[in-house]
């Protein structure tokens, strides 16, 4: 074969022709040149030619999802008490501390219940 990916059938040492391989190689080079190959496509077409597997990279989260869930929900109760301050003692006209105690609370939900006026 004279290499510039012709389609002549040549034979091999063995006889076999050498035109379906030389046309595979030609057709994976020009895929190469006209698609982008993302690592999927050149890991089916290894597979399909029968090559090795690749091993894909894997990543390692850091902060397991449970840690991660455990922020996220101590961040909430944190922006909860937060809000609670400022609607208790700028907006309204209590202290902000007093937002946090039980005694506030209480009072609040007789005052809702009507055992309090």
């Amino acid at each position: 074969m004279d290499g510039r990916g012709s389609n002549m059938i040549d034979k091999t040492k063995d006889g076999a022709p050498e035109a379906v391989t030389s046309n595979r190689r030609l057709e994976r080079r020009m895929e190469e040149k006209t698609e982008h190959n993302s690592p999927q496509k050149r890991i089916r077409r290894q597979q399909a030619d029968g090559a090795e597997k690749r091993t894909m990279w894997v990543q390692i989260r850091m902060f397991p999802i449970w840690l991660r869930i455990l922020i996220v929900l101590i961040l909430l109760a944190l922006a909860a008490a937060a809000g609670l301050m400022v609607g208790y003692g700028v907006i309204g006209s209590g202290e902000p501390k007093d937002a946090l105690k039980w005694e506030t609370w209480t009072h609040i939900l007789d005052i809702i219940q009507g055992k309090e006026s």
